[in-house]
């Protein structure tokens, strides 16, 4: 058996194991399922514009309130994960956000489905911390970022499979099966989560080498409860918030306006969207994947941490910024320029979402990127009601394309000032 000495030497030993890549499969499923469920108010809005006579601002508004939930949300969810573990934590979050996603087809004004949305974005702001910490768990860190890739893909997949499912359950039913049916797939991942997953130590399935292998990083020292509040003192939290804050609200922003964008731009209708948004979501998986292998692959060289992570961090914010011609093009041309900044917006995501586990303890790491997420939640609030009146007022999209195309850059900028070499806070 091949002996494990170096983060940046230590190949696989050849009998492992590999059962920590089925639960790499379910929170990448669990992720799928997420992206779904945000993303069909989205493909509908076009038609539930029409049917429920909502403007721009409204719709903003609506955005907002699942974004205002999403922070709400994330202020303490990352806590609760701390304290009761992941498997608990997480099969609740996702039980509340199938609830609150099939009660969209209860609703019929403005203020039903801000509702609604306030309810999931409650729901679904457990999945991303604690998606993370069960990668902090069941991967050694030369295996975070691919592992992180590949669950965030789900975002991608998911975004694929709502514009092919969605159409075609409100063209063949209503707007409110498509709700109803998407929001009941949470249910089945609960009963496979209740079944399937554990801690790596508990696990009746994990062999003692593959144990081994997980836990090859360098033993964190026993510490202390960590005060919430203390994370703050931190210029590492600082540098992963910031990061959060100014970039989440781009993928939320593509999320909620591409259907209305490809809609008012190019005169899409249901029947014809799915396309352009499946071409564009099939690209964020490869780049989502991709981002996350070559940073491994890197460190994997010998490469530093922080060299790798930050080297394609910088390549993603560099293949961005073209996105600010995409208002101003033929259809196509806007797809590509959309899909490839959305790729590259997935591959920082992974690399940024796993700088949380190289910088801070696995028992703070929930709480940390429960903060980051509060961060990005509430830059989406900012965003959601900006685009509403920038679209209501100029009726174009040019300058919320040149914010896309321009904030990676800024934020890669500040996190390097505030961890230019990425080291371990001092918890």
């Amino acid at each position: 058996m091949t002996k494990i000495d170096s983060l940046s030497d230590n190949p696989v030993p050849s009998r492992t194991g590999y059962y920590r890549w089925t639960v790499c499969a379910l929170l990448f499923f669990a992720t799928t399922i997420n992206y779904i469920d945000r993303q069909v108010l989205g493909i509908l809005a076009p038609t539930l514009q029409k049917a429920i006579g909502w403007d721009q601002i409204d719709y903003g508004y609506i955005v907002t309130a699942f974004s205002a939930a999403y922070a709400i949300g994330l202020l303490t969810v990352g806590r609760f994960v701390d304290k009761v573990g992941t498997k608990i934590g997480y099969g609740i979050s996702i039980f509340v956000w199938s609830i609150a996603a099939m009660a969209h087809a209860l609703v019929n004004t403005v203020l039903g489905f801000g509702i609604a949305r306030f309810l999931l974005g409650l729901g679904e702001s457990g999945n991303f911390p604690a998606a993370i910490k069960s990668t902090a768990e069941w991967f050694p860190k030369k295996e975070r970022a691919l592992a992180t890739g590949i669950f965030n893909s789900g975002a991608n997949i998911g975004a694929v499979i709502a514009p092919l499912v969605v159409p075609w359950l409100t063209m063949t039913w209503s707007w409110r099966e498509a709700f109803i049916f998407t929001g009941a797939l949470g249910f089945i991942w609960v009963v496979l989560w209740a079944f399937m997953y554990q801690i790596p130590q508990r696990h009746k399935k994990v062999s003692a080498e593959e144990l081994a292998y997980i836990e090859s990083d360098p033993e964190e020292p026993e510490s202390a409860k960590i005060p919430w509040l203390s994370l703050l003192k931190h210029k590492q939290t600082w540098a992963f918030v910031i990061g959060k804050f100014l970039t989440d609200p781009i993928w939320w922003f593509y999320l909620y306006w591409l259907p209305l964008f490809l809609n008012e731009r190019y005169h899409l209708d249901l029947s014809q969207i799915g396309l352009p948004l499946i071409v564009i979501y099939t690209m964020t998986s490869v780049g989502s994947i991709g981002g996350g292998w070559l940073s491994g692959a890197f460190i994997k060289k010998g490469w530093s941490i922080n060299k790798g992570r930050k080297i394609v961090m910088l390549i993603c914010a560099i293949v961005i910024v073209p996105i600010v011609f995409a208002s101003v093009v033929p259809e196509w041309w806007a797809v590509f320029l959309i899909g490839l900044a959305a790729a590259a917006h997935q591959g920082w995501s992974a690399n940024l979402f796993t700088t949380a586990s190289d910088m801070f303890p696995k028992k703070a790491v929930a709480s940390v990127v429960g903060l980051g997420g509060m961060a990005g939640a509430i830059g989406g609030m900012f965003i959601a009601t900006g685009a509403g009146f920038i679209l209501q007022f100029t009726h174009s999209y040019v300058i919320l394309f040149m914010i896309c195309g321009t904030v990676y850059l800024l934020a890669l900028l500040i996190f390097q000032l505030l961890a230019p070499k990425m080291q371990a806070a001092a918890i």
